[in-house]
């Protein structure tokens, strides 16, 4: 099986043929392809080639599928015994690629993908089931807060009774003459 190791966003990835994975974002739109010419090693059934940093020639050419959003990603930050607290998310712009080609520096087919398949919308279906999932387990924490607020509610309107109930019988234990010295 060939592969090959690209850069792109600061990262490296290895990659190969029909493979579908997420980098930084491309400012590119969804659908069109793009060449990555930052081919750092490159294997193939016969032989290995090592860049020095880069492979002079070799490129991958890859679809863009979908830009999105990852997943959120809590930050907190604290600062012990001053009361400070800040917590806020972040979600990083990605893009999903396919990669359809992998050439060699004298410009040779190393590996090319199969004909699409329906592997991409599961993927994306996947993506969006996760997040119905988040909506899904916001309602229900929406849903458990009311109902605690309503046992609290419950709770304390029986407080109320129970202690107008000792109030009154505190006012009908007093006694109806004053003793006398």
């Amino acid at each position: 099986m060939s592969f090959a190791v690209i850069q792109t966003g600061g990262k490296q990835y290895k990659v190969s043929a029909s493979e579908i994975i997420k980098v930084e974002r491309l400012n590119l739109e969804e659908g069109k392809t793009v060449e990555f010419k930052n081919v750092l090693f490159l294997n193939d059934k016969e032989n290995t080639e090592i860049g020095n940093p880069n492979i002079q020639g070799a490129k991958v050419e890859a679809t863009i599928l979908k830009n999105i959003k990852n997943r959120t990603i809590l930050v907190f930050k604290k600062r012990r015994r001053k009361n400070s607290r800040k917590k806020y998310g972040h979600r990083q712009p990605i893009s999903l690629i396919r990669i359809t080609k992998i050439f060699s520096k004298n410009g040779k087919l190393i590996s090319e993908a199969a004909p699409q398949k329906k592997l991409t919308k599961e993927l994306l279906k996947g993506e969006k089931a996760r997040e119905e999932q988040i909506i899904k387990a916001k309602k229900t924490r929406s849903e458990e807060k009311q109902k605690i607020k309503k046992m609290i509610q419950k709770n304390e309107d029986k407080e109320k009774k129970v202690t107008d109930n000792i109030e009154k019988k505190s006012i009908k234990k007093k006694p109806l003459t004053t003793k006398k010295k």
